[in-house]
Order: C-alpha cells, then structure tokens, then sequence
C-alpha cells in the first residue's frame, strides 16, 4: 500500500516518499493504518486517530511550503510544526513526523538549498532532530534548551546550549545574543527553520523556565530580526507549548507570527 497526504501542496499531492527522505517505510505506514504496537504508541504519546494522521500530515505539507514560500519572499510562517522529537523509526514526545527534517531533506534533494540552519528555541531539546542530521554537514542543528528537562537522554546537536532552570528574560535573551549572530556568520546557511516553541514561558506546565510573554515576543524579534539583516531567509514552525490557560497559549504563539508582521514591513 502506498499512503498519499490528504492535502494538496501547490499542485500536486505530497508523496509518501517525501515522508520517506526521513522515516523508514516501515514506521510511516504502521502509523498511517494505525497499526503501530502499543509501546510506540504510548512513546508518542497522543491517541491514533484518522484525525490526527490528517492533521499530522496537513502540517508537514505546511512546513514544506513555508520553506518555499520563505525562499520565496524572504520569511514565511507555518501555524503548525515544529516536533522535533520524531526520530526516523519512531515517534515521541508528542511528535510523530519531523517536518523540519523532512522540509530540509526535501529542499537539499531539490537542490533549492545547500546549507540549512536550524535554529531550536523549544524548551526541550530537539534530539530527533538532532539524531537524524548527526552526519550530515549540509545542515548544522543548534538547541538552546532547560538542561533539566525532557528528554531524559539528550542527543548531540551541532551546537547545545543547556539553560539552568528558572532563567528569565534578560538573560534568556543575552544568551541567544551571544550566539546566533556568530552561527549565521559561521554557517552562512541559504534558510534557517526556527522552532519557535512557546514552552519556556514561566506559565508552561512542562517548561522549567520562565519567560514572559514580552520575553517570548522579544525573542521573536531578535531571532528574525538578526536573520534578516544578514539575508537569511526564515521558515517558522510554532513548536511545543503546554499551558491549562487555551487562550493565553494560543496568544503566545501568534507571537512569531505578530513579529514576523513587524519586521517583515520594516525590512
């Protein structure tokens, strides 16, 4: 059986062989038919459902054309994305198909691009995709994240930066300062994918640290605002957030996408 998204991407159907530059063939079709074993479903953590598989693979397909339309227009924003935790063979951490790494394989086959960022402000570390692009020089992973958090085992990013539980805004904000000019310098990527997780808000009940809402919105500016002034295109996923309050966490994450208005008209 070869499963097809149920949605259209510019044209034409996403295959499953895009899901494939990522999954084993395996992994992707137990999951479609929902035939995963008991164990990988409690790992991912979320109820199988023809639902979620649509929905699962409506974002994928989103992450991909926000990576063409950001090469496109300069920057580009998906409303969904950004799980991280979805290794090649299985899924966890509420994550079943990482998007980020499927958009990039994509584009790198396509030869759209040469050399991918990834810029991983989630709280968690992103150790999916971190595992899946250990050897692969085209694309530099970079996780700042709470050391004390989820997942139990890291995995080796490009570069990691674990944060002590409890930081705050200020010093939140002056260690991406620290670090993401000199990557952009350093890698010269053709197009960062930035995880936009909302989970280091103080109010998250899975997070650890503790920004505010301007903390999150000041975030969103400099990571965009210091992509762009060096010419790099940015293709933006929302990541995790994990809040009681629903419409609190859906305003943090229209966050990226009220500073992406901001910067894109001033640029």
């Amino acid at each position: 059986m070869r499963w097809r998204f149920p949605v259209n991407f510019t044209g034409r159907s996403p295959s499953q062989e895009w899901i494939e530059l990522v999954h084993t063939a395996e992994y992707v079709q137990a999951y479609c038919e929902g035939t995963l074993d008991s164990k990988a479903q409690r790992r991912i953590g979320l109820p199988w459902s023809p639902a979620l598989v649509n929905r699962t693979c409506v974002a994928v397909g989103g992450t991909i054309l926000t990576a063409k339309l950001a090469l496109e227009c300069g920057l580009a924003c998906n409303t969904a994305g950004g799980t991280h935790h979805a290794f090649p063979d299985y899924g966890s951490g509420f994550c079943i198909f990482n998007d980020i790494a499927i958009a990039s394989r994509l584009l790198l086959q396509q030869g759209l691009v040469q050399t991918i960022l990834i810029v991983d402000l989630d709280v968690h570390q992103g150790d999916g995709t971190a595992h899946i692009f250990q050897d692969d020089p085209r694309v530099f992973t970079f996780s700042m994240h709470c050391e004390g958090n989820f997942p139990g085992t890291k995995q080796k990013s490009d570069l990691d930066i674990a944060l002590p539980e409890g930081m705050e805004d200020e010093e939140y904000l002056q260690t991406l300062a620290s670090y993401l000019p000199d990557l952009l310098s350093q890698v010269r990527p053709d197009l960062v994918f930035y995880d936009a997780g909302v989970d280091p808000h103080v109010g998250d009940r899975l997070g650890k640290l503790a920004l505010t809402d301007t903390g999150l919105f000041l975030r969103e500016m400099q990571v965009l605002s210091t992509c762009l002034s060096q010419g790099v295109p940015v293709a933006c996923v929302i990541g995790g957030g994990y809040a009681d309050d629903l419409q609190a966490l859906v305003y943090r994450h229209s966050l990226i996408h009220r500073a992406a208005s901001d910067v894109y008209y001033l640029k």
